[in-house]
């Protein structure tokens, strides 16, 4: 995360707590980073140096029409200052930053298929456990090439559980081992 995406982060946070927005803009975040993970061409649109500043400000207001004045105004700040590409970084900070506030801990798990809601919420009582805290949000993401097993991220631990891991460490034990 760059230090200016968080800057801009809490500088709209401190903004939506003055307008009693917090929740909104949150949601807002969410959205936005929905949206441009799953828009490769939005993404390059806005790092682009080709595309010029109006181009990329009329194209953010028109896929995020709907967000609150807040989030609208990051927009037009990003890319008045040339820093539209951080858009994603900075909706990503705000929810830390949320986060953090709320004392919410995140977690995300990784896993080859997806998880059950049994299993879901076995996951999030041991990360509960784990944690201390007890309010968590889980992530549950796909990745097929970890074969079984978990992968667990809290924070700054990671627990690497997976099929892929425990072949790799086997591989390395038999390699030194000749």
């Amino acid at each position: 995360m760059s230090r200016a995406a968080i800057r801009y982060a809490k500088a709209v946070l401190d903004l939506a707590k003055d307008n009693g927005t917090v929740d909104v803009v949150l949601n807002d975040m969410k959205s936005v980073m929905a949206t441009l993970e799953g828009s490769k061409e939005l993404r390059n649109a806005i790092n682009s140096p080709v595309i010029k500043a109006d181009n990329k400000r009329d194209v953010l207001r028109e896929v995020f029409a709907k967000q609150s004045n807040e989030t609208l105004g990051l927009i037009d700040v990003l890319v008045d200052n040339s820093r539209a590409g951080l858009l994603g970084a900075v909706a990503s900070s705000y929810i830390s930053e949320y986060n953090k506030i709320h004392k919410i801990e995140a977690a995300t798990v990784t896993t080859a298929v997806p998880l059950t809601p049994e299993l879901e919420t076995k996951v999030l009582a041991k990360v509960t456990e784990l944690t201390g805290s007890t309010n968590v949000t889980l992530t549950n993401e796909i990745d097929e090439s970890i074969i079984g097993g978990f992968i667990l991220r809290v924070g700054d631990t990671q627990y690497n559980a997976s099929i892929a891991s425990q072949l790799g460490r086997l591989k390395r034990e038999f390699s030194n081992s000749l």
